[in-house]
């Protein structure tokens, strides 16, 4: 366990600039080109890093392709390949309070969900897979005597995987334990406003024994790097997490090449709903607040729509203003703050920016909608909530990513599921009630990848996590997450 005298000697260590990392070495982008990384808890360069371009992406698959095609780490036994990856996980285990305050300073997460969501979460994730490498099995078909029909499994080959700044090390680790695990070569490409811990974390790849080329990575800008690889005629996959916007670029580009598998999940408006039934009123609004004010409101599942039956609203809101209130953003790098920083200033601007148009729109803004702690420098928002928000507004629409709450009511259960599905996205949903028949009716009617009943954002390893309608394709997480990186082969063999 983690204690504050430990973290803050390691609070102010100066951070070497941090480069590519190609064929298992070190190295700058071949333009000599680098940018600053801003820490979001003070605004200040953190380092600098690489960034990289199509020459930098090209080198990065050539050995990718190399490293597949010679077998280095698909040949090698599963239980030497299960080895490596348990080895992996034990190092960066090793160095869990270095990995948490450098991922902290460098996207703001506050250090006490560092521990958990970012490197045990990594930690985890990664053991689960290894686990899972001697145990995923091909198929004999059932076939007329005579014949034998075998299905084989095989890694995909060359992976692209695209990471968001908001948990790097979770959802990093949610697609390279996989992708690594089935035998694929990597490309790793993280946000470059979040570059640090993943880069660390890679290099313990090489030293637990993964292979020079197995896992590569590129930083840079999305707008180039990502394209690059997108674009790339010899990557067979790409996996992404991230705005819709872009995922929409990747997938064009894709097409434009070599029809890569693309798999995204492009995040969600995901609705909370609280029904007149609900069993502990008080327990459903700390847990709700929670579940959209937890790292500053930067998470892909958080339930950023409240919909609350009507005779329930006036009570539920003052519970609910009162556990929000709890979580207001400190120092991130203090044990005892429940929230840390938002990401980067133009996502704190844009978070501003959808509170304004809200209460343009009619919304009230029930509390919070201001930028705080401004003498450090750092980029901060307190808990925000908005209330009388119509369907048709914006900040019911659109993924604010960020402390904005849009809270709506309804009358009948018919009513909840209309609002719950009038948005484009299907990433997550949360039911709050104490009859089982309606539970069970909310998840099959609620169009979502993931549906929480009377909890919100509890889920771990062993379920799959992915979208519906505009939220994206494919799954992280559960053995289900091996679809996207292997390939079915058949065998049909003419028996004497």
């Amino acid at each position: 366990m983690l204690d504050q005298e430990d973290i803050n000697k390691f609070r102010n260590v100066s951070i070497s600039p941090s480069h590519h990392i190609i064929d298992g070495n070190q190295c700058r982008s071949i333009s000599g080109k680098t940018s600053d990384v801003l820490s979001p808890l003070n605004g200040k360069v953190l380092c600098s890093i690489s960034s990289g371009d199509e020459k930098d992406v090209q080198l990065a698959v050539q050995t990718s392709r190399k490293s597949f095609t010679d077998r280095r780490w698909s040949g090698q036994a599963p239980n030497m390949r299960k080895k490596i990856m348990h080895k992996w996980a034990d190092l960066i285990e090793a160095e869990t309070l270095e990995l948490c305050i450098l991922g902290v300073r460098d996207n703001g997460t506050n250090i006490s969900m560092a521990i958990k969501a970012e490197v045990g979460s990594a930690i985890a994730t990664i053991r689960y897979y290894a686990e899972a490498i001697d145990k995923i099995y091909g198929q004999i078909a059932p076939n007329v005597e005579g014949s034998l029909g075998l299905i084989h499994k095989e890694p995909v080959g060359v992976v692209a995987v695209i990471v968001p700044w908001n948990f790097p090390l979770m959802i990093g680790a949610w697609k390279l334990g996989p992708a690594i695990a089935a035998g694929n070569s990597v490309i790793l490409k993280p946000a470059e406003s979040a570059s640090l811990a993943l880069l660390r974390i890679s290099e313990l790849a090489l030293e637990a024994g993964l292979p020079p080329g197995v896992l590569n990575v590129v930083t840079g800008k999305g707008s180039i790097v990502g394209e690059a690889l997108a674009l790339s005629n010899d990557i067979d996959a790409i996996v992404f997490t991230g705005s819709g916007y872009v995922g929409r670029q990747l997938l064009q580009n894709s097409a434009k090449s070599n029809l890569k598998r693309c798999y995204l999940e492009l995040g969600g408006k995901s609705p909370n709903i609280i029904f007149n039934d609900v069993k502990d009123i008080v327990e459903a609004a700390k847990i709700s607040a929670t579940g959209i004010f937890r790292n500053s409101g930067q998470v892909c599942i958080a339930g950023s729509r409240l919909l609350i039956q009507n005779d329930i609203y006036k009570d539920f809101m003052v519970e609910m203003a009162r556990f929000s209130a709890k979580i207001s953003p400190g120092d991130p790098l203090d044990l005892s703050s429940p929230s840390g920083a938002i990401n980067n200033l133009n996502q704190l601007e844009q978070n501003l920016k959808f509170v304004d148009i809200a209460q343009k729109e009619g919304g009230n803004l029930y509390m919070g909608g201001r930028r705080v702690m401004q003498d450090t420098g750092g980029y901060f928002m307190e808990p925000t909530i908005i209330t009388n928000v119509k369907i048709s507004d914006i900040v019911a629409q659109k993924e604010v990513f960020g402390p904005v709450l849009a809270v709506s009511t309804f009358e009948t259960e018919e009513e909840a599921v209309s609002l719950a599905n009038s948005t484009d996205y299907g990433l997550a949903a949360g039911v709050w009630t104490s009859d089982l028949s309606r539970a069970h009716r909310m998840v099959r009617s609620i169009k979502s990848g993931l549906v929480h009943v009377n909890t919100y954002g509890g889920s771990d390893l062993t379920v799959p996590l992915g979208g519906m309608k505009q939220s994206g394709n494919g799954y992280d997480k559960s053995l289900h997450a091996f679809d996207k990186y292997l390939n079915l082969k058949s065998a049909w063999i003419q028996l004497d």
